[in-house]
């Protein structure tokens, strides 16, 4: 953040962030989600987000349900591997919760507070979204890349001679 007021906030943006998300498509006076940064005191309510963007997603789909908004957006292949149904995913840095995926896209319904308080009941089919993964899928899948290199073995004698449990 250059410069901020009650009513606007200046950013600077590098290159890769104007390349790979759909921050390029912003014009002066659209509205953005922002939310400070999680302290490692705070509690953890929610999802872990860290606010990278992994891809850009297409809003296919949304639809009022009652007092609720059910979306359905198309991803690419770099996101939706790590996508799971339940799971968590980050749309414009908003953590939602997957009803579900496949096929390349995913569903997800926003209760009336999401609604409310983000810029996502703005959006209409067609628009581009901001995707972010779950962080634990990304460590998960480089772990278990490491094939056949030896991580070493783990065991109850390994825990007892580094003193992580007692010898008794």
């Amino acid at each position: 953040i250059v410069q901020k007021n009650d009513q606007k906030i200046e950013l600077d943006l590098s290159m890769e962030t104007l390349e790979k998300t759909a921050l390029r498509e912003l014009k002066e006076g659209d509205h953005v989600n922002l939310e400070r940064a999680l302290r490692l005191t705070d509690r953890l309510g929610g999802h872990i987000v860290t606010g990278h963007v992994d891809g850009i997603g297409d809003i296919v789909e949304k639809r009022e349900e009652r007092d609720f908004l059910q979306l359905r957006i198309r991803i690419p292949e770099s996101v939706s591997r790590y996508v799971v149904r339940k799971g968590s995913i980050a749309i414009d840095g908003i953590s939602l919760t997957v009803n579900d995926c496949q096929h390349g896209e995913l569903r997800m319904t926003l209760i009336p507070y999401t609604i409310e308080k983000t810029t996502l009941r703005q959006k209409r089919v067609g628009d581009h979204v901001n995707l972010e993964a779950d962080i634990l899928g990304k460590y998960v899948e480089k772990f278990l890349d490491r094939g056949d290199k030896k991580i070493g073995q783990v065991d109850l004698s390994f825990l007892k001679d580094h003193g992580f449990i007692n010898k008794d």
